[in-house]
């Protein structure tokens, strides 16, 4: 009987000091195309939104084409998550910068991470993919 509580005793204390290696909302990214379904997109993108009102994080959508880089965040600017400052950049006109609602912020979230492979057949084909991804408001 000792020897089965000793080997409880010494795995209590590593079980209480591992730390989780990630955020929550570390897994929070997706490359286009994907193989997602459209509820499975949806569900997605409320994950982003909760995370975005509840942790000091925003969401990006990074989207290269021959024209350039592009890029559109969006981080909360209220406690309840209703409303979300909309960054948005173009490598030919700059940063321009907005303030939409919960709702707008899940329709562009949802159309953009819908688009098939078919949309981008405007690209070369050494284009980066379009990718969305949550990560620390300090890292904009």
């Amino acid at each position: 009987m000792s020897s089965e509580h000793e080997q409880q005793r010494s795995r209590l204390p590593s079980e209480h000091t591992e730390q989780p290696s990630e955020e929550p909302w570390a897994d929070l990214e997706l490359t286009l195309p994907h193989n997602r379904s459209p509820t499975g997109i949806v569900s997605f993108v409320e994950c982003a939104l909760v995370e975005l009102t509840h942790e000091d994080v925003g969401a990006e959508f990074v989207s290269t084409s021959v024209a350039g880089v592009k890029r559109t965040q969006f981080i909360a600017v209220d406690d309840i998550g209703q409303r979300f400052k909309k960054r948005y950049f173009d490598e030919r006109l700059g940063w321009h910068e907005t303030t939409v609602s919960r709702e707008a912020v899940r329709e562009e979230l949802v159309n953009r991470l819908l688009r098939s492979s078919l949309d981008r057949t405007d690209e070369t084909p050494n284009t980066d993919p379009d990718t969305f991804h949550v990560k620390p408001v300090h890292q904009f």
